[in-house]
C-alpha cells in the first residue's frame, strides 16, 4: 500500500514552558511557579511530526535561524523521519520562540497563554517556496498555518490549487483572509475565536458555553465563501464539522487527565489530515483526530507530547471504539 505523502509549509518555535498555580496581573510578581521546561514546537513542526508519527511520508518547508534553538528544532523534525531538505537556515535572523504559561489549578482543566516571538518564521519569502511549483503534485495533502507570511501561504495555495492537491489551512493565529484564498481551500480549521474573526459570528452563549446553532451559522459563512470542508475546534466542547452534505458535532474524548493543552489543536490537525489520506470517512477522521489529541493533552510539551499510531489505536480499543476503515 502506498504511504500517503503530506507537505507541511509552516513554522518552527522553541517553546519555553512555565507552569504556575497563579498568573500575575499587571505589575505583579508571583512566586507560584511550579515548573519550567523547554521543548521544540511551532504549529507547522507540530503538525508535521504528528503526521509522521502516524505513518505519513512528510516533507517540511520553513525557515530557522543559525542558532542553538534552530539546531534543536531541526533535529526534532528529522528525528521523526521528516524530509527537511526544504528547511532554510538563515544566519540573519533568530529562530522563533514562545513563552507558554500554563495555569494549573487543582480540580480544574489547565489553561494556557502563549506569546510568540516569530523570528525566522516571518522571514520566509515567496521566492523561498517557488521550488514547490513543480513538486507539489507529488503530495496527497498540503498543510498550512498562519505563523508564516500570508503571501507565502497564498503562493503555496495557488500551486496546490492549480494541481488539484487538497489544502488544509489551520487558520491560527487569526488574521483576515480574503474570499479568493478561502475559495481555494479544501479544509479550514479555526477554533471558536478564529471562526468569530473570520465570520463575525460569536459561537459562545451568554454563559461562556458553546451555542451550536451559532457554530453552524459560522461554518455556513465559510462554506459560502468557497471552503469545501469546515472544521471548527471548540476546546473542551469538542469539534464541529460541516460540508455541503453534513453538519456534525463530536465531543471530546474525556478519558484522560489534561496536563498540557498546548499542542492539542496541532495534534488534531495532523491526525485529521493523516486520517483523510488513509482513506477514512470524515466522521472516522474526526474520531481518530479526537483520540490522537486526547493523548497529546495528557503529556507535557509540544512535539514531545505527540503520539504514534499504535498508541492511538490502543486508546480507541480501550475506549471500545468500533474499528472501521483505516483505524
Amino acid at each position: 500500500m502506498k504511504i500517503p505523502r503530506i507537505l507541511v509549509v509552516g513554522s518552527f518555535v522553541m517553546d519555553l514552558i512555565y507552569s504556575t498555580s497563579k498568573v500575575p496581573g499587571e505589575g505583579e510578581t508571583v512566586n507560584d511557579g511550579l515548573s519550567f521546561a523547554s521543548a521544540p514546537g511551532g504549529k507547522g513542526a507540530n503538525q508535521a511530526v504528528q503526521a509522521a508519527r502516524l505513518g505519513m511520508d512528510v516533507t517540511m518547508v520553513g525557515k530557522l535561524g543559525q542558532d542553538m534553538f534552530g539546531d534543536e528544532l531541526l533535529k526534532a523534525v528529522e528525528s521523526a523521519g521528516i524530509n527537511a531538505e526544504g528547511v532554510i537556515r538563515d544566519p540573519s535572523c533568530s529562530s522563533a520562540v514562545s513563552n507558554v504559561v500554563l495555569e494549573v489549578v487543582p480540580g480544574k482543566k489547565a489553561k494556557n497563554r502563549i506569546i510568540v516571538v516569530p523570528g525566522a518564521n516571518m522571514s520566509l519569502t515567496v521566492s523561498d517556496v517557488e521550488f514547490l511549483k513543480d513538486k507539489i503534485s507529488r503530495y496527497d495533502m498540503v498543510i498550512l498555518q498562519l505563523e508564516i507570511p500570508l503571501e507565502v501561504n497564498k503562493k503555496v495555495i495557488d500551486y496546490a490549487y492549480e494541481k488539484g492537491v487538497p489544502v488544509m489551512l489551520n487558520s491560527a493565529p487569526y488574521q483576515p483572509l480574503d474570499d479568493d484564498l478561502l475559495s481555494k481551500l479544501t479544509y479550514i480549521s479555526p477554533n471558536e475565536h478564529e471562526a468569530y474573526g473570520l465570520t463575525g459570528i460569536k459561537t459562545t452563549d451568554g454563559d461562556g458555553g458553546i451555542d451550536i446553532s451559532k457554530v453552524e451559522m459560522a461554518a455556513k459563512v465559510l462554506l459560502n465563501k468557497g471552503v469545501k470542508n469546515v472544521i471548527i475546534t471548540l476546546g473542551s466542547n469538542g469539534v464541529a464539522f460541516m460540508n455541503r452534505d453534513m453538519f456534525i458535532v463530536k465531543p471530546c474524548v474525556d478519558i484522560v487527565k489534561v496536563v498540557d493543552p498546548t499542542a492539542a489543536g496541532d495534534s488534531f490537525t495532523g491526525a485529521f489530515c493523516s486520517a483523510v489520506c488513509m482513506g477514512m470517512t470524515m466522521e472516522e477522521a474526526l474520531d481518530f483526530a479526537n483520540y490522537t489529541a486526547t493523548i497529546t493533552v495528557s503529556r507535557m510539551g509540544a512535539i514531545t507530547s505527540l503520539p504514534v499510531i499504535q498508541e492511538v489505536r490502543d486508546l480507541m480499543k480501550k475506549d471500545n471504539y468500533i474499528g472501521k476503515r483505516g483505524v
